[in-house]
Formats: structure tokens, sequence, C-alpha cells
């Protein structure tokens, strides 16, 4: 047993995922592990290489909204989303079906809320220090770098479809012995190269953009309260440029700087949280939802939420209100 399995069982044996080696739906190479039926359903499928690397496929939910506060190792990640319900809490940000998110463990705790019923589906690779600060910089003295910032940058994007087409081979990938092995290593070593090579592209992007001064910072907290207020109502930027008393282009510039994310995306986001909390907890029919979360018609939110969660509003709530 190497020390990523080991950190990763009990990890699974604290959260309530028990062994399951009759399952088969996964590679053979790895290891599946049921969520206690108490708790939730489904499975997660890990495979872990010495200390070098694992991959872990996510399909299973909860039976109640669960608050999650754990430390990762120190490692980093990359994940795609097929379905996902829930918010990282620290800081604040929405998790949305069809991303591809980075992470850097080892430095801060994570905290993450998600939502009960409705299925994390994900497929995500990880490395560890071992692979990327000895195995790399071994392989390639002369052009070695760390390649965490290339990882942070990443963040949470939908713009990174070549990441989400070799995350899907993973998930599909049924093979076994030494075939399986080498493909493993072999998608773990691509998977960093498309995060550089991602992090490259966009670094003169990112270098242009305008440091947030503290008057920055202050007008866009109150811009964002303001947002969340207002947000199902048909806001035009020219009243929120009004209001901010910001140019229109530098708003738009600042705002995705401080959110990671446009207004439109911003306001989309909150529009999407507050129709979940519609459809799992009231019978209003999914047309009255869409006026009141700011949409004309029931075909437009479902278009949205769709694409946010993955699923129609009544497929989520189907599941959102299955006792």
């Amino acid at each position: 047993m190497n020390s990523v399995e080991e950190y990763y069982e009990m990890q699974f044996a604290q959260r309530g995922f028990l062994p399951d080696p009759e399952n088969h739906d996964y590679c053979e190479l790895g290891s599946t592990w049921k969520l206690s039926d108490h708790i939730g359903a489904g499975v997660f499928w890990f495979y872990g290489q010495q200390n070098l690397f694992d991959i872990k496929i996510h399909d299973f939910y909860f039976h109640q909204d669960t608050v999650m506060n754990f430390s990762w190792p120190e490692c980093l990640s990359i994940t795609q989303y097929d379905s996902i319900s829930g918010e990282e809490l620290s800081p604040y940000r929405r998790l949305e079906a069809g991303s591809v998110k980075s992470f850097v463990g080892g430095y801060r705790p994570y905290k993450v809320l998600i939502h009960k019923k409705i299925p994390i589906r994900c497929v995500g690779i990880e490395i560890m220090p071992a692979y990327y600060e000895e195995c790399l910089q071994n392989k390639y003295p002369d052009e070695y770098a760390n390649p965490l910032e290339a990882f942070a940058s990443v963040g949470q994007t939908m713009n990174f479809p070549e990441m989400t087409f070799l995350l899907r081979e993973v998930q599909n990938y049924r093979g076994n012995g030494i075939s399986a092995r080498l493909f493993y290593e072999s998608k773990v070593a691509q998977a960093v190269s498309l995060v550089v090579e991602w992090s490259r592209k966009h670094t003169q992007r990112q270098e242009a953009k305008s440091r947030l001064t503290a008057e920055d910072m202050k007008d866009l907290e109150n811009i964002t309260l303001y947002l969340n207020d207002h947000c199902m109502q048909n806001i035009s930027l020219d009243e929120i440029v009004k209001i901010s008393f910001i140019g229109a282009r530098r708003l738009q510039i600042i705002f995705k700087e401080y959110h990671g994310c446009t207004i439109t995306e911003y306001i989309q986001q909150r529009r999407m949280s507050q129709a979940e909390t519609l459809l799992a907890k009231t019978d209003l029919p999914i047309g009255q939802i869409a006026k009141v979360v700011g949409y004309s018609n029931a075909s437009r939110l479902a278009e949205l939420f769709r694409k946010s969660t993955g699923m129609l509003p009544g497929e989520y709530r189907k599941m959102a209100q299955r006792k």
C-alpha cells in the first residue's frame, strides 16, 4: 500500500465509504468504494501510483445537504464536472457542471457545501510533489518549471475543451494490467502538458489586466451587494455603470478580475442558485420559477439550468425531492 492510497482510504472511511470489490464498473486496476446507504448512494473509484499521482472518479450523491471541511494533501489537481450542485465556501464560488477546475492542495482547508440528491459526477487527476518536483525535474532538467502556478491559473473555467476530452478518455477507459498503467501514466503527463500550455496562453492576457486598487475593491463590494439584491430583475449594464460611477469597459474588466466571471455570468449563477432552491423546496410550476428568477419562459431557464447543473429543471426537481 502506498502513501496516496493510505491517505484516501482513511478519508473514505471517515466519510462513510466502504470497499466495494465486487463492483467492476470502472477499470479493474483501481479500487471502488461505495457510499453508505444511510449517507447517500453511489461510488468513488480511485487509482493511485505510489506517491506520484492518483486518478479519481466520483459518481454519488448525499441524502442531505452536506458541508465538507477537509485538508487535501500537497498536490496539484485538475477535475472535470459533468454534474454538480454546490458552493465552495472559502472563498465563496458556485461549482458548475461542465466546468474544468484546478486546485492546489496542502496549503489551506477546503470547505464546500454539496446539495442533497444531486449527483457529483466528475473525474480528476492529482499529481504529488514527488511527481512534479522530482520526476519531471529529473526528466527535463533544462526545461523544468514548477507547474504550481500553471495549475493555480486555471481556477474554474468552461473554456478548456482539450482537458475535458482527455479526462473523459480517462473516465471511459477499461483496460487492465501493464497497458492500463501505461495508459494512466501517459494521460497524467498529457494533463500536465495541457495545463502548462493553457497557462502560457493565458498569461499575457492576465498580465494585461489592471491591478485592483483599494477603491476598486470597495466599489466592487458595493456592486456585488446590489447585484445580489436585484439579480432576479432585468438589470442593464448601463444601470450598473450609473450606480458604480465606473466606465463600462473598466467595470467589466475589474469585475471579472474580482469574481472570475463576467457580470452576466455572475447574475446567471445567482439565478441558478435560486432556481435550485425553488425546484427542490416548492411545487411551483417550472414556468413560474423561470419568471421568479428573471427569465421570460421555461425554455430559457432550462437551457441555462442544464448548462449550470448538467440536468434539466424537471430532472433536478425529481432527484432533489426524491424520498
